[in-house]
């Protein structure tokens, strides 16, 4: 498959979990919220107007969500793997980049977001 330019985009996307170190942050929970772009050679799907050509962007949602929301963990480097590793079962996601924000992180110091993002393609 061709290397692609060509991405789909969801930015925003806020689930409420139960990850982090801390005892109370697993009970409590708090909201992360994720951003996640796919490349996906789009050429077939717009040329065809063909859905079954593309990823679903309503199907991924829900999916990151679902895979948010799953059991806990101590790292939101682990919930950006979760999500690159969900993006990336779709057969035509060539490449996933998730960014997870964790804004209610325990920081001692004022802050606006504590985020990590990686990028992931397949092997």
């Amino acid at each position: 498959m061709a290397e692609t330019r060509d991405r789909i985009t969801l930015t925003g996307l806020r689930v409420r979990a139960h990850h982090g170190v801390f005892e109370f942050e697993r009970a409590e929970g708090q909201e992360f919220v994720i951003d996640v772009s796919v490349a996906v050679d789009l050429a077939a799907a717009a040329s065809g107007d063909d859905l079954g050509r593309t990823v679903h962007y309503g199907e991924l949602a829900e999916a990151v969500v679902a895979a948010v929301e799953r059991d806990p963990v101590d790292l939101i480097e682990t919930v950006a793997e979760r999500v690159a590793s969900v993006a990336l079962a779709h057969p035509a996601v060539q490449e996933a980049e998730v960014t997870v924000h964790k804004p209610q992180a325990p920081i001692t110091v004022p802050f606006a977001d504590v985020a990590v993002t990686i990028v992931r393609g397949r092997a």
